[in-house]
């Protein structure tokens, strides 16, 4: 099934893979592809039999965090669309974390920003050895608030205090290391080690293995409650209507850098 910006399809062993489809943009996010992430899971909440969800990006790249030439047009609207743009953007994240059936992300090129979210927010990653990370929001002005619960969760606070505040890039082989990747495998290699991780999940009982997975966020307080997630929300639609997110956004566009940098 389509929306066109996210497709989604489910096999006869309860398979669902959700691909994520603007390889023309290396599939930065807009306001489209969150609403085909949503329309993906309403589908797959009615769907008999599901027992994983893998996640993929088309083309060369995962997914390069937000489509900026979108957010900047978001930034000049109104407050109230920028709160309702965060809180989609922010539902989604949270209907990925709290899947009731195990997610996996099979990453390639670029997971950038909101990628970097995305991946944190599965159960279970594998990185091709050509993946390249970064959570980059500072650098446009903008913050990850949205998805730094997850990526507390996945890579621990030490290191979400290096790169969520350096924008650095790091490769496969590090993000393993710091814990947001669990496998990393030969480029070109996602099929056949996602297949490995489907067929053990799928010899698994689906009711304990659901039981599991909301046991274990329920024991490590990894819910993020209603009250958090506004607060998240009202601080990242904030954040995007703020001078630095223009210049930031700016200097984007213009290929140069920022006001902010010294001299």
């Amino acid at each position: 099934m389509t929306n066109d910006t996210v497709l989604w399809a489910v096999d006869r062993r309860g398979v669902a893979t959700v691909t994520l489809n603007r390889p023309q943009v290396n599939n930065a996010y807009n306001g489209d592809l969150i609403d085909g992430l949503h329309a993906a899971m309403d589908g797959l909440g009615g769907t008999a039999g599901l027992r994983i969800v893998v996640l993929r990006g088309n083309g060369r790249h995962f997914q390069a965090g937000a489509d900026l030439a979108w957010i900047s047009g978001v930034a000049t609207q109104s407050p109230a669309e920028n709160e309702r743009v965060s809180r989609r953007t922010a539902e989604a994240i949270r209907r990925l974390d709290t899947c009731p059936v195990p997610t996996l992300a099979l990453i390639q090129g670029g997971c950038f920003g909101g990628g970097t979210g995305i991946a944190a927010a599965c159960d279970v990653v594998v990185a091709s050895q050509d993946a390249i990370f970064s959570i980059s929001e500072t650098r446009w002005g903008l913050m990850a608030g949205i998805i730094l619960p997850q990526l507390c969760q996945a890579m621990g606070l030490r290191q979400v205090r290096r790169y969520a505040l350096t924008g650095e890039r790091f490769g496969a082989d590090e993000a393993r290391r710091l814990g947001l990747v669990h496998e990393v495998c030969p480029t070109g290699g996602l099929d056949a080690a996602g297949d490995k991780i489907i067929e053990a999940v799928l010899m698994n009982a689906p009711v304990a293995t659901t039981a599991t997975k909301l046991r274990s966020l329920a024991a490590a307080r990894a819910f993020v409650d209603d009250g958090d997630l506004r607060d998240l929300i009202d601080e990242h639609a904030r954040t995007r209507q703020q001078e630095e997110a223009r210049e930031g956004l700016a200097s984007f566009k213009e290929k140069r850098k920022p006001a902010w940098y010294p001299g």
